[in-house]
C-alpha cells in the first residue's frame, strides 16, 4: 500500500501526534502528507505545521452538502497520493462519497471495545453501564456509525472509582499505543477482509 497517510482532525489532535512520533521514532514506516480539519481553531493544525506537515482547513459549513464537502476532500487527499487515510478525532459521519473513494483504506480509533458503546461519550457509557473492561478499537471505516471491520483491539480495565475523565486518560494512553500499531499493520497489507472480518491472507 502506499505509504502517504492523510489525518483528518477536528481538535487537540493527541492521536496525530502520536503518529508523528512514531514516524520520527522509526515504529511507522510512513509519511504524513497532509493533515486536514474541518475547524480553524483546532490545535492539531499547530501540531502538524510544528512537525513541517502540510496543514489544510476545510469547513464543512462552507459546502452546501455533505457531498459537495467530501468530495473536496477527495480531491485534496487525491491530490497528495494520499493512500491510507486516518481519523483522529474528526468529528464528521463520512458518507458513500467519502468512504467509496478510499475504500477499505480508511481507520478510525474508539475508545471502547467496539461493537460496545459506539458513537459519542463512549467512556461515560462504560462507566455508567459498569463495565469491568473498556478500552480501544482500531477499524476500518464503512458508512455505519464506528461499524467497520476492526483492525486492532486493546483492553483497560474499569475501575470502581472511575469517572468519564479518568477512565478516558487511560484509554488515551492506550489509543497513543495501538493506533500506530494499527497503521503499521494495515499499510504492511497481507490481509483480506472476509465478512466483517480483517484475516491474514491464506487464512
Amino acid at each position: 500500500m502506499n505509504r502517504n497517510i492523510g489525518v483528518l482532525i477536528s481538535g487537540r489532535g493527541s492521536n496525530l501526534q502520536a503518529i508523528i512520533d512514531a514516524i520520527r521514532g522509526g515504529r511507522l514506516d510512513a509519511r504524513i502528507a497532509v493533515v486536514i480539519s474541518n475547524r480553524a481553531d483546532a490545535y492539531g493544525l499547530e501540531r502538524a505545521r510544528a512537525a513541517g506537515i502540510e496543514a489544510l482547513v476545510r469547513d464543512h459549513k462552507a459546502w452546501p452538502t455533505r457531498e459537495a464537502y467530501e468530495a473536496a476532500l477527495v480531491g485534496e487527499l487525491r491530490a497528495r497520493e494520499v493512500g491510507l487515510v486516518c481519523l483522529a478525532g474528526f468529528m464528521r459521519l463520512l458518507g458513500p462519497t467519502f468512504v467509496g473513494a478510499f475504500p477499505n483504506r480508511i481507520l478510525n480509533i474508539h475508545p471502547a471495545l467496539l461493537p460496545s458503546f459506539p458513537g459519542m461519550h463512549a467512556q461515560r457509557q462504560a462507566v455508567e453501564h459498569g463495565v469491568k473492561i473498556s478500552g480501544v478499537t482500531v477499524h476500518l471505516v464503512d458508512t455505519t456509525l464506528d461499524g467497520g471491520p476492526i483492525v486492532m483491539q486493546a483492553a483497560v480495565p474499569v475501575l470502581d472509582d472511575d469517572t468519564e475523565d479518568t477512565l478516558a486518560d487511560r484509554i488515551l494512553a492506550e489509543e497513543h499505543r495501538v493506533y500506530p500499531e494499527a497503521i503499521a499493520r494495515v499499510i504492511a497489507g497481507g490481509w483480506r477482509i472476509d465478512g466483517r472480518r480483517l484475516v491474514a491472507e491464506g487464512r
